[in-house]
């Protein structure tokens, strides 16, 4: 196997940076960069909900994603020029959505909606990883604001959530995939977790040789680990960003 990018080791996540309030106009919002990937997360806040929820006393938070024409280096097209989100946006829009519900108590919340938006600048591999990541210091940031404005009592948090890629390349165990490995791999993994460790949802496929139950323990132990750093960045964007 070739030498990892930023000669890391298997188990070693790439430089992880995240910028609180990147967007001034938004109620949170956090610029993440891993290695070459980089995604903007906004939080924006709605005092209404879905129809379907309306009088029920709850929120809602759903997300939107998608990639910015150069993020890739070959001009992808937009969605609004073919007239709906192709499919692999609206599958990764429902992942961030998912993961990012598991954690909020919508009565908490009331009958507001927030709406995390994430948008790829540049695609280097774990665009969905990193924008769940940022997504989530985004939200925390859009809570606290609300926090503070008096519009909710407490918070509607009841944990926090991150996301890794892992997969098996060469017959490795590998974390955090850049697109050179991930384009290789034998079985690649996205593994969106708690803070506490619990698992929320679980992505592998085998490109050519079946997962085996010891590559996927694995694959989720070095998850687990990438997740523990990622929060220890988390937290500390959201402090500087409080």
């Amino acid at each position: 196997m070739t030498e990892r990018s930023y000669s890391r080791a298997a188990a070693e996540l790439r430089p992880v940076v995240i910028e609180p309030g990147f967007v001034r106009t938004a109620s949170g919002s956090a610029l993440i960069s891993m290695g070459e990937t980089r995604v903007i997360c906004t939080a924006s806040v709605q005092e209404s909900v879905p129809r379907w929820l309306a009088g029920r006393g709850r929120g809602w938070v759903t997300a939107e994603y998608g990639m910015l024409p150069a993020s890739t280096g070959e001009r992808k097209q937009r969605d609004i020029t073919k007239g709906r989100a192709d499919g692999r946006s609206v599958e990764i829009q429902r992942l961030i959505g998912r993961s990012l519900r598991g954690v909020v108590d919508f009565e908490a919340l009331g009958e507001r909606t927030v709406y995390l938006d994430c948008d790829v600048l540049q695609a280097d591999g774990g665009t969905r990883c990193a924008s769940i990541t940022g997504g989530m210091v985004a939200l925390e940031l859009a809570v606290l604001r609300l926090l503070r404005e008096g519009r909710i009592e407490r918070s509607p948090l009841n944990g926090t959530v991150a996301a890794v890629s892992a997969g098996v390349v060469a017959g490795v165990p590998l974390l955090d995939l850049d697109y050179a490995e991930d384009s290789t791999a034998e079985v690649d993994a996205n593994v969106v977790m708690t803070g506490e460790g619990g698992l929320v949802e679980v992505q592998a496929t085998a490109e050519r040789t079946p997962l085996s139950r010891a590559h996927l323990d694995e694959l989720l132990r070095l998850a687990e680990l990438g997740v523990q750093r990622l929060r220890v960045v988390q937290r500390e964007a959201v402090e500087a960003g409080a």
